[in-house]
């Protein structure tokens, strides 16, 4: 790669110039190519290659929460969609005044799990909040959680004597049959306190199964975890919502930076980040969780 690119000045300089333009089109399309093939090889990991179930949680700071909650929502949609994933919905309460109070969503593909495992964490904004008149600066913070989806020959076994399962009219988007009938599920797996509702589909059974793919995932999730004795390392659901134990900050007052803490990676295009460009971090964390890459540069900005 290194020996292409000290020959583009080489070949404008002997008349190449009208070859120049597509030399370097092939160029970037051969970096992209092989920028994938390296984080193909470092997405190794037993289950990295599944679809990802991502929830996120508003933390501390009420209504402002909230609002941050479902600006990473749409975040992370946009990222999904930017990369050819397919993203599914699965129940994304409003909050009381604005924002969402969770949510739950798929995203579909191969390797989705091994790039969205590295969001998982609490993430930060700062700025000045629009529900407050006097104009003040307020913080907020939400956590990400993301799961692996298991496959169905993967063994877990959920007894229905240890589930209780409720139907009620669905509170989100989705047109009168969804919201006129009883077709949205909460599911509670008694013997973890597990809950997993399902809302945007139309029909119950639809929303049913797609609940009970989840809580298997869940399951296997914590099993997981109990046999690693790694709980916080994997997902981070025990973090405190709070201020110390975010990732990645996003501040747009009073001045306009993203930063991941873990990475010492700094971005100031923060309009660009909200809307989905967040491929510095993904690949930066897996890069830095390589041993072969335990060298990589970590302080990396870009304006």
């Amino acid at each position: 790669m290194a020996y292409l690119e000290e020959s583009a000045p080489l070949l404008a300089e002997e008349g190449g110039e009208v070859f120049a333009p597509e030399f370097k089109n092939e160029l970037e399309t051969l970096s992209a190519r092989v920028n994938e093939l390296e984080l193909r090889h470092l997405l190794s990991g037993k289950l990295d290659e599944n679809n990802a179930i991502v929830m996120i949680h508003p933390g501390a700071g009420g209504t402002e929460s909230q609002d941050w909650a479902q600006m990473l929502l749409k975040m992370y949609l946009k990222w999904a969609e930017r990369k050819g994933f397919e993203a599914r919905v699965v129940d994304v309460p409003p909050g009381e005044e604005a924002g969402i109070r969770s949510a739950t969503f798929e995203v579909i593909g191969p390797y989705a799990y091994g790039y969205f495992k590295t969001e998982a964490g609490v993430h930060r904004l700062v700025r000045i909040s629009p529900f407050d008149q006097g104009k003040r600066r307020h913080t907020s913070f939400s956590s990400v959680i993301v799961i692996p989806e298991i496959e169905e020959d993967i063994g877990v076994e959920i007894k229905e004597d240890d589930l209780k399962v409720d139907t009620f009219r669905a509170s989100g988007a989705g047109g009168q049959h969804v919201n006129k009938t009883s077709s949205a599920i909460r599911i509670t797996h008694l013997p973890s306190g597990i809950v997993v509702t399902c809302q945007n589909e139309r029909s119950q059974h639809r929303n049913r199964e797609v609940a009970m793919k989840i809580l298997k995932s869940r399951l296997y999730e914590l099993e997981q975890r109990r046999q690693e004795k790694k709980m916080e390392d994997l997902v981070g659901e025990k973090r405190e919502i709070a201020f110390g134990s975010q990732i990645r900050s996003y501040v747009l007052q009073p001045y306009r930076l993203v930063k991941d803490h873990r990475l010492g990676i700094e971005v100031g295009n923060v309009d660009a980040v909200l809307d989905g460009d967040i491929d510095i971090f993904i690949e930066g964390a897996l890069r830095a969780a390589a041993p072969a890459h335990s060298s990589v540069k970590k302080n990396i900005n870009r304006k």
